[in-house]
């Protein structure tokens, strides 16, 4: 389940999501991203992260599939949870996301504001 954080504005998507996302609201997300690309052509994504998450590998795969077709479109991405092992995953792909032109960062629930700041930024 997702849903959209009422903080976002313009070039900036924020979602919260918890338990599982399954084809169907990733479709809706990707519409939504896709609308704001067309409307500003570089967007930036807060996404804040419940503890027990999941997707269907179907899911899964349509946001790999999108991410790497909008990579030009992508100008921050903040992942925000106290998951250590999603902090991990988010600080390797860092570094590849500033190969491209993208900065990610991770920040911890408790730095949501420190969050919000940076990607509206």
């Amino acid at each position: 389940m997702y849903s959209v954080l009422p903080r976002s504005l313009g070039p900036v998507l924020g979602v919260e999501i918890s338990g599982k996302i399954d084809i169907a609201q990733e479709k809706e997300l990707i519409a939504k991203a896709e609308e704001l690309i067309e409307a500003h052509d570089k967007i930036s994504i807060l996404v804040t992260l419940g503890d027990h998450i999941g997707t269907s590998f179907e899911a899964a795969a349509a946001d790999i599939r999108w991410m790497l077709t909008h990579l030009a479109h992508l100008n921050k991405i903040a992942i925000v949870t106290d998951s250590k092992m999603l902090a991990t995953l988010v600080a390797v792909d860092a570094t590849f996301a500033k190969l491209v032109g993208i900065e990610e960062k991770h920040f911890d629930r408790n730095e949501i504001e420190i969050a919000w700041h940076w990607i509206e930024s």
